[in-house]
């Protein structure tokens, strides 16, 4: 099982950017056996971008860091942020070419 962190700062700032959505928010979109996901452009380090639905009631996109193995066998990611998927963007997920 994957365990998530994010920083608190940033977490505050996605809520106020993103319609009250914490970074939280996510983890049920990553969780998403139909989530789909694909690399994400920023140069400073390796990110990925992956659509998945919360709960089935909305599709959010979610920037995140790939999840990589801890101590003791510990699968640790970062989430970076959480935004409603646009409409393109959640149709992509629904269409499968994401």
């Amino acid at each position: 099982m994957v365990e998530w962190e994010w920083d608190p700062v940033k977490d505050r700032l996605n809520r106020l950017n993103h319609q009250g959505l914490s970074l939280a928010a996510g983890i049920p979109a990553l969780a998403d056996p139909l989530a789909a996901s694909r690399p994400d452009p920023w140069p400073h380090e390796a990110r990925w971008q992956t659509v998945g639905s919360a709960g089935g009631i909305v599709v959010l996109f979610v920037v995140h860091t790939e999840p990589a193995e801890q101590p003791r066998g510990r699968l640790l990611g970062r989430i970076i942020g959480v935004r409603k998927a646009t409409a393109h963007e959640r149709q992509a997920y629904e269409d499968g070419t994401f």
